[in-house]
């Protein structure tokens, strides 16, 4: 066991008077249990120079966010709920530093990864431990246009496309999709609907470098928002991993007194 001892006969039934024979220790006794799961959590947490989340809240039974038979899909920016949980997404998948694996194996933080098959395609497997931690395999089109000039034809072929790839490639047709540059319409929507896609995701928060770029007048989280992140690397990031950009965004976070949930639990 780890952290203070208790003094060696605090617990132990009282000797014999005279005698100098510590008392033998139960016949059932077990032997001293490994350090506790928040003893190892601390520790891979001071790895990265981070505190541990506390643990999010149960997810509701009944999803807050739910795509109705045969009615049009929901473009969301954040969840509705009065928890203080927040959730990270993370987009395109150009950056693929083998440093974030090891860090998302270490916090076991939940993150949605919206992948785009022109980034990806030169290494899909780079993300397959990420997906196998639970994080979610999300929908970022085959090239990334900006679908407000497409028409609705090409619309769905950028994102059927991806969610065939992706479903390929991982396992599981992709229920979330998010339009590249958030730029999307009525055509994006339609054909979002036609890919079996269950919501649009947008976001209220996006990560830099160091800092938070903020939606609301506040510039502050609130219950239920979507984060923004990018997979980028030094060469976008003025020389900071991108290990460091997540762990700045963390610290944000944690200051403002949230934890981390797992976007598909609630969509």
């Amino acid at each position: 066991m780890t952290g203070c001892s208790q003094p060696a006969d605090a617990d132990a039934p009282p000797r014999a008077s005279g005698s100098s024979k510590p008392a033998e220790p139960p016949a059932d006794a077990k032997p001293s249990a490994a350090p506790d799961a928040a003893a190892e959590a601390a520790a891979a947490y001071r790895k990265w120079g981070l505190k541990p989340f506390a643990a999010p809240p149960a997810p509701p039974k009944t999803k807050p966010v739910k795509r109705q038979p045969g009615g049009p899909v929901p473009v969301i920016s954040d969840i509705p709920t009065d928890e203080k949980i927040v959730f990270i997404t993370i987009d395109d998948g150009a950056e693929k530093d083998p440093e974030f694996v090891r860090m998302m194996k270490d916090l076991k933080v939940p993150v949605t990864m919206f992948l785009t098959d022109s980034a990806i395609r030169t290494d899909y497997a780079y993300f397959e431990p990420l997906a196998a931690l639970g994080n979610g395999v999300a929908n970022h089109t085959l090239t990334h246009p900006n679908l407000r000039t497409l028409g609705p034809d090409a619309q769905r072929r950028e994102i059927c496309g991806q969610q065939t790839k992706l479903a390929k490639r991982y396992g599981t047709p992709p229920r979330l999709f998010r339009p590249p540059y958030g730029n999307w319409n009525e055509a994006t929507r339609a054909a979002a609907g036609t890919c079996d896609v269950d919501a649009i995701v947008l976001w209220r928060e996006s990560m830099q470098i160091k800092n938070m770029q903020y939606q609301r007048g506040d510039k502050k989280l609130h219950p239920g928002d979507i984060i923004l992140a990018h997979f980028r690397g030094p060469a976008e990031l003025k020389g900071t991993t991108m290990t460091e950009m997540t762990a700045n965004m963390l610290r944000h976070i944690q200051e403002q007194g949230f934890t981390v949930a797992r976007l598909e639990d609630y969509v």
